[in-house]
C-alpha cells in the first residue's frame, strides 16, 4: 500500500498523460503517440488505485478475474469489429461507462461505510449530492446510448420518433430529477434513490428517440461527454483524483467536439443537450421523386478523369461499407502519375461518427496534407474539373441550401455540384441516412456510377 501523497502525485502524472493523449489525438500525425500516452496514463492510474486500497487480498483475485474476462471480451470485439460498425461500438462502450457509474453509486448508497461516506441513512451531504448526480447522468448515458446503438445498428428505425407533448414531458421529467435529488439529500430515502434511477433511465430513452439518423454523429459525441461527466461525478464520491480528472477531460472534450459539430451542421447546441433536434417533419422530403438521371460506367469515369487537371475525392459511409479506401488510394496514385492534382474533401459528419473518414484514409496511407476539411476546400469545387463522390450522400445534398422543409436544411454541405463534372459512386438512388432524396443525382453535370464502391474504383483504375 502506498501513501496518499504518493498516490496523488501518480494520479497527477496520469492526468498529465491523459491531457497529452488528447493533444496527440487532435492530429493524425501524432495520434499513435497520443494513444501511447493514454494507455500509459491508464496503466499508472489503475496500478496506483490497486496499491492504494488496503486489506484487499481476498477480493483482489475476483477483481483481476473480472478484469481478465472483460479485457478479453473487449480485445476480441476490437479485433473483430469492422470500421463500418465503429459508431455502434462507441455507443455501446458509452452505455457501459454510464452503467458502471450507476453500479458504483448503488454500491456507495447501500454500503457507505466501505467508501468512508458515513453510515446508511447518514451519508455526508456532499457525497450524496455527487453520488446522485453521477448516478442520474450515468443512467441517462446508459439508456440514451442503447437507443443510439439500436438506431445505428438498424435494429431500430433511424427516423425521429416523436409524439404530442414530447418536449414538455421531457422538461417535467428533468425538473423532477432535480426535485428527487433535493429530497433524496434531505431524507436519504432508499425509495427515492431507486425512483431517481428509474426516472433517469426513462429520460435517456426519451432524449434520443426524437433524433434522426443524419444527426447521429453529434449524438455519439454528446453521449461521450455525458459518460465523462458521469465518471467525474462518481470520482468525487470515491474521492479518486484520477477518475475526476479523466471524467472531466472526457466530458469537456466531448462537449467541445459536439459544439464544433453543431456549428458545422448549423444546429443549436442546447437542442442537442435536450434531445430536441432531428425531429423535423420529413414527410415532404422523404417522398422519392421519379426524375431522369445520367448513368455511366468505369470507362466513362476514367475518360473524364484522364482529361482533368484537378480531381477532388469526397468519401462517405458507402466507401466504409465497401472497404474501398485501399482501392481508392491506388486509383489516386494512378491519377498522380498522369500529373493530375488530387485532394480529399472531408465533411465534419461524413460517415457515422466524428473522424470516421479520416481514420479510413489514414489506414490506406493517404498523405495528411492531401486531406482537407469542408471550410478549407469548399471554394475549390468551382475550379475543379471532376468531383469523385464515393458513398457520400447527405453531406453533398444541395437541398440543405435550398429547401427549408428538409431535415438537413441549414447544414453546411460540400459544394460538389459546382464542379464541371461529378462522378457519383452509389449502388442505387436510395436516400442517405437522413432518409431524403439527393438533388445532386439529377444535376446535368452528374454521372451516376451504379456499383459497389470498391469494384467500381478498381475498374476505373484498370481503365486509367
Amino acid at each position: 500500500m502506498i501513501s496518499a501523497n504518493l498516490s496523488a502525485i501518480f494520479y497527477l502524472v496520469s492526468g498529465v498523460l491523459f491531457i497529452l493523449a488528447l493533444r496527440g489525438l487532435s492530429s493524425p500525425e501524432t495520434s499513435r503517440q497520443g494513444n501511447f500516452f493514454g494507455i500509459l496514463g491508464m496503466i499508472i492510474a489503475v496500478t496506483v488505485t490497486f496499491l492504494s486500497v488496503g486489506n484487499f487480498s481476498t477480493g483482489l483475485i475476483y477483481v483481476l478475474l473480472f478484469i481478465l474476462i472483460g479485457g478479453s471480451i473487449g480485445a476480441f470485439i476490437a479485433y473483430k469489429i469492422p470500421m463500418t460498425a465503429m459508431p455502434e461500438l462507441v455507443a455501446g462502450f458509452h452505455s457501459l461507462v454510464g452503467l458502471a457509474a450507476v453500479f458504483v453509486a448503488i454500491s456507495a448508497f447501500l454500503n457507505p461505510e466501505a467508501f468512508n461516506l458515513g453510515s446508511q441513512g447518514n451519508i455526508k451531504l456532499g457525497s450524496l449530492i455527487e453520488m446522485s448526480i453521477g448516478a442520474a447522468v450515468g443512467a441517462i448515458t446508459f439508456s440514451g446510448s442503447i437507443i443510439a446503438f439500436l438506431k445505428l445498428q438498424g435494429i431500430m428505425s433511424g427516423s425521429p420518433i416523436t409524439f404530442r407533448g414530447q418536449h414538455p414531458l421531457n422538461a417535467v421529467i428533468l425538473i423532477s430529477i432535480l426535485v428527487l435529488i433535493y429530497y433524496l439529500c434531505s431524507t436519504q430515502s432508499s425509495n427515492l434513490f431507486w425512483i431517481l434511477l428509474a426516472v433517469s433511465f426513462l429520460i435517456g430513452f426519451l432524449l434520443i428517440i426524437p433524433i434522426g439518423g443524419a444527426d447521429m454523429p453529434v449524438v455519439i459525441s454528446m453521449l461521450n461527454s455525458y459518460s465523462g461527466w458521469a465518471a467525474a461525478g462518481i470520482g468525487f464520491t470515491l474521492e479518486n483524483t484520477a477518475l475526476i480528472i479523466t471524467g472531466a477531460l472526457v466530458g469537456s472534450s466531448g462537449a467541445i467536439l459536439s459544439y464544433i459539430m453543431c456549428k458545422g451542421m448549423n444546429r443549436s447546441f442546447f437542442n442537442v443537450i435536450l434531445g430536441g433536434f432531428g425531429a423535423t417533419n420529413e414527410t415532404s422530403a422523404t417522398k422519392k421523386e421519379q426524375r431522369p438521371v445520367k448513368s455511366g460506367n468505369a470507362d466513362d469515369a476514367a475518360f473524364l478523369m484522364k482529361n482533368a487537371s484537378s480531381v477532388i475525392i469526397v468519401p462517405g459511409y458507402g466507401m466504409a461499407v465497401a472497404q474501398a479506401q485501399h482501392a481508392l488510394r491506388e486509383m489516386v496514385d494512378t491519377l498522380k502519375k498522369n500529373d493530375i492534382k488530387v485532394s480529399y474533401a472531408i465533411h465534419p459528419v461524413a460517415g457515422r461518427m466524428p473522424g470516421h473518414m479520416n481514420v479510413l484514409l489514414a489506414e490506406a496511407n493517404v498523405p495528411y496534407d492531401e486531406v482537407f476539411e469542408l471550410e478549407e476546400i469548399n471554394n475549390d469545387f468551382a475550379n475543379a474539373d471532376v468531383a469523385f463522390v464515393i458513398g457520400a450522400n447527405d453531406v453533398t445534398n444541395p437541398v440543405a441550401k435550398t429547401d427549408p422543409q428538409s431535415p438537413i436544411y441549414g447544414m453546411p454541405v460540400l459544394d460538389v455540384e459546382k464542379c464541371k463534372s461529378v462522378l457519383f459512386v452509389k449502388r442505387s438512388l436510395s436516400p442517405g441516412y437522413a432518409g431524403i432524396d439527393n438533388d445532386l443525382f439529377y444535376k446535368e453535370n452528374t454521372l451516376m456510377l451504379f456499383a459497389d464502391a470498391k469494384k467500381m474504383t478498381e475498374d476505373i483504375t484498370k481503365n486509367l
